[in-house]
């Protein structure tokens, strides 16, 4: 056996997987996520037995520490792809160990292991060169020293995702814009320091782009939407929600581009105030386009939405209407109404 998924398997406990380690030596993929009851034993067992280990998902497994990450680094120097997403208790200790003895990494992800900091993460771009995908959403900790150490150090670099951390600032961006040119998936949403400066730099070099989340990059402009328009052709999704700075003429130099007219597919909008029916005259001629988000848009209106669905018939709209407020009801009580969304 090669490969094995036990996701969710809430009763696997560590002597199963002694067992199994013990007598399934060739296992390359193995996908822990969610199991409980595992601990530091099982990745001891796994360091010990498992030498050709390649994968290993070990999201939510609350009771893997540092311990379990020094075990897999000292057994498994083949690994190539690591998740320990939600695994609180690991710290700079164990990841620092782990990336320097593991340099065949492509994949390393730690979404939500807030107890990171510089210390160990900048060690990827130190050890990691043959990184392809890197996830660090919600490590809250690590600050630009962390990203110029990557942008240097793994150029082969096609998904980032750095989504709430918010301590991040243009000086990033500026570094993988000149060091990682792959780059297709890129999430930073929430990362309110980010501004259109930032954007110029790392579009400047980096033109691969197919799907980006700018979601709450409160600071960035029309300026930013010109930039993707002008170097990414091969932009098909975007989400510019809660980027309240973001007008109709922003869409108007996306839909004038090459992405808007042949592969912008997805687009985001939510809470764009300045956002009106003009952007919506432009969007239709995104003969490509399937998803539009516009919640709290309060200058769109339903006759908009209803003449880019007509233009684009496989088009689907989410938006919504705060009710009008109901007629006084006989006996003068008013009806009661639920306050929810009118979906579009």
């Amino acid at each position: 056996m090669k490969s094995l998924g036990l996701r969710n398997c809430l009763c696997v406990t560590d002597a199963a997987l002694k067992t199994f380690a013990q007598n399934c030596r060739n296992i390359e993929a193995l996908n822990l996520t969610s199991c409980n009851k595992i601990t530091d034993v099982t990745c001891q067992n796994l360091g010990h037995y498992s030498h050709r280990l390649s994968r290993l998902i070990l999201e939510s497994c609350e009771s893997i520490t540092d311990n379990s990450l020094i075990a897999l680094s000292e057994g498994c120097p083949n690994l190539e792809t690591i998740s320990i997403s939600w695994c609180k208790k690991v710290t700079d200790e164990g990841v620092t160990t782990l990336i320097r003895k593991c340099p065949k990494l492509t994949t390393f992800v730690a979404t939500g292991c807030n107890q990171l900091t510089n210390l160990s993460v900048k060690e990827i771009g130190l050890h990691c060169h043959r990184l392809r995908y890197l996830k660090l959403q919600d490590c809250s900790n690590i600050t630009d020293e962390s990203v110029v150490s990557i942008g240097q150090g793994c150029p082969l670099l096609t998904s980032v995702f750095l989504s709430g951390c918010s301590r991040l600032t243009d000086i990033s961006l500026i570094s993988l814009g000149k060091g990682c040119c792959e780059i297709r998936t890129f999430e930073v949403a929430h990362c309110s320091q980010f501004t259109d400066s930032g954007f110029e730099a790392l579009t400047k070099h980096s033109h691969k782009f197919e799907k980006m989340d700018l979601e709450e990059c409160i600071q960035i402009t029309d300026t930013t939407i010109n930039h993707l328009a002008m170097q990414c052709p091969r932009l098909s999704q975007l989400s510019l929600s809660y980027c309240e700075l973001v007008t109709d003429s922003g869409i108007h130099h996306l839909t004038s581009s090459a992405c808007g007219a042949d592969t912008l597919t997805v687009l985001e909008l939510d809470n764009c105030p300045l956002i009106s029916d003009v952007s919506l005259g432009h969007l239709a001629v995104c003969s490509r386009l399937r998803r539009l988000e516009l919640y709290d848009c309060q200058q769109i209106s339903r006759a908009a939405i209803h003449r880019i669905q007509n233009s684009l018939p496989n088009l689907k709209v989410q938006a919504y209407f705060a009710p009008l407020t109901p007629p006084p009801a006989a006996g003068g009580r008013r009806r009661r109404f639920c306050r929810c969304c009118a979906i579009v």
